[in-house]
């Protein structure tokens, strides 16, 4: 079995899968950042900083003066403002990642491409046309 487990780590696609997952992480911490840090801002800029995470409500008719504290007391909560902050995340995140995978694609395709070849030169007349005016040449002279 120890034999079976070392055979199984040592094939290429785990350690593909491993790097994948790898890279994959930091990948979503530059995604996340680009979002959180860049994009989110201007688009605040553009909105007036509307933030729908303080819309909720309370399943028992408790009133509450924030999420937190609704959350804190222990009321049942439909966090409505939480879910369509995460959907517009999502969209936006996924929005980013569809530019930088269209960007990769185009560097790939670009770096794939074969190099042109040179214009060949046309071709001056074959040895048996050459002979073929020589001897044309000769008859009439």
């Amino acid at each position: 079995m120890i034999q079976e487990f070392k055979d199984f780590i040592a094939k290429g696609n785990v350690m593909d899968m491993a790097v994948g997952i790898i890279i994959g992480a930091a990948f979503t911490a530059i995604v996340t950042s680009l979002v959180g840090d860049l994009i989110n801002p201007i688009i605040a800029l553009f909105t007036g900083g509307i933030d729908f995470s303080g819309w909720f409500y309370t399943l028992d008719g408790s009133e509450h003066a924030s999420l937190a504290a609704a959350q804190e007391a222990g009321a049942p909560v439909f966090a409505i403002g939480n879910f369509i902050m995460a959907v517009i995340n999502f969209l936006i995140i996924a929005f980013v990642v569809f530019l930088l995978v269209k960007m990769v694609n185009r560097i790939k395709a670009a770096a794939e491409q074969p190099e042109e070849p040179a214009a060949e030169e046309p071709a001056g007349p074959s040895e048996l046309d050459v002979l073929l005016e020589i001897r044309d040449a000769l008859k009439k002279g």
